[in-house]
C-alpha cells in the first residue's frame, strides 16, 4: 500500500514538473547587446521577468545588419544593438499579437505583417528599448527568439524578406501615413499570395485597384517597390488563411502581456507551493 502511494505521489511530481517545464520553456527575451545594467534591468521589468527565471538571448548590431544592410538606411541601422524583445509562444490558432514600446517609426501591425511572412505563429510579443528608436532592427530579436522557442530555424531568405517588409511599409507610411501603409500591405500580400500572382503587371493592377478601394494614392515608385516586395513574398509560398487566421488580431483590443505573466507567475506559485507539499507527504511516508 505504501508504495502505491508513493508511485501515485511521484507521478503527479513528474507530471506538474512537466508543467511547470513548459511554462518556463516557452518564453524567451532578447535583449541589445548595448544596453547598460540598468537598461536590461529595465527591460526585463516592462516584461515583467526576473534574471535567471526566463532564457535570455543577446541580440548584436552585426545580426541586425545581416538582414537590413542594403535595405535600410545607415542611419535606420545605426552602430549599436538596442531593440529588445519578449517572445512567448502560444498554443495553436490564438495568433500574433504585438505591442511596443518605445519604438518611433515601427508599428505593432507593421511587426504583425512581417512576422506572417517569416512564417512566425501563435504568439504574444512586445518589442521594446529603454528609450525611444526607431525600431528597423526589433525583428530581428523577435524572429530570433521564435526559433529557440520553436527548436526550428526559420530561412533565411524569409527573414530577409520579412525585414524588407518592415522598411518597405515603414518608408511609405512616411509618405501615406502608418496605419494605410500597414493595411495596404496586408491585404495586397493576402490577394498576392491567394492568387499566386507572378506577373509584375499583374501585380501592379492589384495594388492600384486595393489602393483605390482604400482612398489611397500612390505614385509610380510606391507602387514599384511594393510590387518588387510582393514578388520576393509570393516565393515564400505563404497561405492565405493562415495569414488571415494570425493577424485576426489586428483591429482588436491586444492582450496586455505584462498582466498575463503576472497570472502565470501567480499560477507557477501554486504549482511551486503543492509541489513542496507532495514532497513532505513523500517524506512523512518514506519515514515512517
Amino acid at each position: 500500500m505504501k508504495i502505491k502511494k508513493v508511485i501515485s505521489i511521484l507521478l503527479s511530481l513528474f507530471i506538474l514538473s512537466s508543467t511547470l517545464v513548459y511554462a518556463e520553456d516557452n518564453v524567451v527575451i532578447t535583449l541589445g547587446n548595448e544596453l547598460n545594467q540598468n537598461q536590461r534591468q529595465e527591460m526585463l521589468n516592462l516584461f515583467n521577468e526576473k534574471e535567471g527565471s526566463t532564457k535570455i538571448l543577446v541580440i548584436t548590431n552585426e545580426e541586425e545588419r545581416r538582414y537590413l544592410e542594403g535595405v535600410a538606411t545607415e542611419k535606420q541601422l545605426g552602430t549599436r544593438a538596442i531593440s529588445s524583445a519578449y517572445v512567448e509562444k502560444l498554443n495553436e490558432g490564438e495568433g500574433i499579437t504585438v505591442k511596443t514600446h518605445n519604438l518611433t517609426w515601427v508599428t505593432e501591425e507593421m511587426i504583425m505583417n512581417a512576422l506572417v511572412t517569416a512564417g512566425v505563429t501563435d504568439a504574444n510579443i512586445i518589442a521594446a528599448a529603454p528609450f525611444e528608436v526607431s525600431g528597423t532592427a526589433a525583428l530581428t530579436g523577435i524572429l530570433k527568439a521564435f526559433e529557440e522557442i520553436t527548436g526550428t530555424p526559420i530561412s533565411e531568405e524569409q527573414k530577409k524578406i520579412a525585414n524588407e517588409e518592415v522598411i518597405t511599409t515603414g518608408e511609405l507610411g512616411e509618405e501615406i501615413g502608418k496605419e494605410s501603409a500597414s493595411t495596404l500591405v496586408r491585404e495586397v500580400k493576402e490577394i498576392i499570395v491567394e492568387k499566386k500572382l507572378k506577373d509584375p503587371e499583374e501585380i501592379k493592377k492589384v495594388i492600384i485597384e486595393i489602393a483605390g478601394n482604400l482612398n489611397i494614392t500612390l505614385n509610380q515608385n510606391q507602387i514599384d517597390d511594393i510590387s518588387q516586395l510582393m514578388e520576393k513574398i509570393n516565393k515564400l509560398n505563404l497561405n492565405t488563411d493562415a495569414i488571415r487566421e494570425q493577424l485576426k488580431g489586428i483591429g482588436k483590443e491586444i492582450k496586455n502581456i505584462s498582466e498575463n505573466s503576472e497570472e502565470v507567475k501567480s499560477l507557477l506559485g501554486k504549482v511551486l507551493d503543492f509541489l513542496r507539499k507532495i514532497i513532505d507527504q513523500l517524506s512523512r511516508l518514506l519515514t515512517k
